[in-house]
């Protein structure tokens, strides 16, 4: 049968670990709740329990233990530096703490980077050596694959594109995660409602302006609302500002999008791809290039965390990935 991989995915919410044949098929996957608030220790402890079921009788079996977790981390290191949404984590040795548990080597990756690499090995970019996957949900993250190997830079924290800075009228220093994540949308909703906008919202949420989520956005504008269909259009235009920069630095060959906000599907795609082709420097930049929903959906995380260790941390070719066994 060859090596197995386990695979770890550390979110706010959820915590689920999985095993992995040599070629990234899924042999068994277990989760439950992070239950973040109750600190990094409890946390770590049921990681430990759940790698434990899905561990095979023979240790000698597994390649290594691979771990997406929220950034910003050192790849290097195999340190969780200060997640936001992961209370307490700060400089938590995270790697070395599962490596002693287990005794087999451990990688971490940012759950963007990860991602790339699952996209990819068994997803919407398999075959693409040149690659940036890009995450749109509760934030903006994103990941870049240049000449078939993982970017991370000199401490793990390249590829950082939704924090890229914009300017809006003249003198707004924003970024893109402040225009299109998912609560960047809500607020912009709610700040038009609050200064006298009409919209269907207001009755989904049963006047309680709260309630209003980015799914209830979506909701809205796949019925024709039309402060709905604006929030997302500028949210579309933003992302494809990001967009062009990463194609002006990197050149990639696909560009892969992701995330909850991602199920709006053409109401911030196509004001994405025309400010893409409204602003780009020239045509050869796009030429051939790809701009596709990611394919993996919830198993991205686990599948690149996969990835991630049978690239030896990203630091192998993704085309190794064919050879390793």
């Amino acid at each position: 049968m060859g090596k197995q991989i386990i695979a770890v995915d550390l979110g706010g919410t959820q915590l689920r670990a999985a095993r992995y044949d040599h070629d990234l098929n899924l042999l068994q996957r277990e989760s439950t709740l992070t239950r973040a608030e109750l600190g990094p220790q409890y946390t770590i402890d049921r990681m430990k329990t759940y790698i434990e079921k899905v561990m095979p009788a023979s240790r000698s079996d597994i390649l290594g233990i691979g771990i997406s977790s929220p950034g910003p981390l050192n790849p290097a290191t195999g340190v969780i530096i200060a997640p936001p949404n992961l209370p307490g984590w700060h400089n938590i040795p995270l790697a070395d703490i599962i490596s002693a548990e287990f005794d087999l080597p451990v990688y971490i990756g940012n759950d963007a980077n990860v991602a790339a690499l699952a996209e990819a090995s068994k997803g919407a970019a398999q075959g693409c050596r040149h690659v940036i996957y890009i995450t749109v949900s509760t934030g903006i993250g994103s990941g870049v694959i240049s000449d078939g190997k993982l970017v991370t830079g000199r401490a793990g924290l390249a590829a950082e594109l939704g924090h890229i800075p914009i300017i809006i009228d003249d003198s707004n220093v924003t970024s893109i995660e402040l225009q299109a994540a998912g609560p960047a949308i809500v607020r912009r909703i709610k700040s038009a409602l609050e200064a006298g906008a009409r919209s269907r919202l207001v009755e989904l949420a049963g006047n309680d302006l709260s309630q209003i989520d980015a799914r209830a956005v979506g909701a809205a504008a796949a019925e024709g609302d039309k402060l709905a269909i604006e929030t997302l259009a500028h949210a579309g235009r933003m992302i494809g500002l990001g967009i062009v920069t990463a194609l002006l630095l990197f050149n990639p060959e696909i560009i892969v999008i992701g995330g909850g906000v991602t199920k709006t599907g053409e109401l911030l795609f196509a004001p994405m791809r025309q400010t893409v082709h409204e602003h780009i420097l020239d045509g050869a930049f796009t030429a051939g290039l790809r701009i596709e929903r990611a394919a993996l959906g919830d198993d991205v995380a686990l599948v690149g965390a996969a990835a991630l260790t049978a690239t030896a941390g990203g630091r192998m070719d993704i085309s190794e990935l064919d050879r390793l066994f």
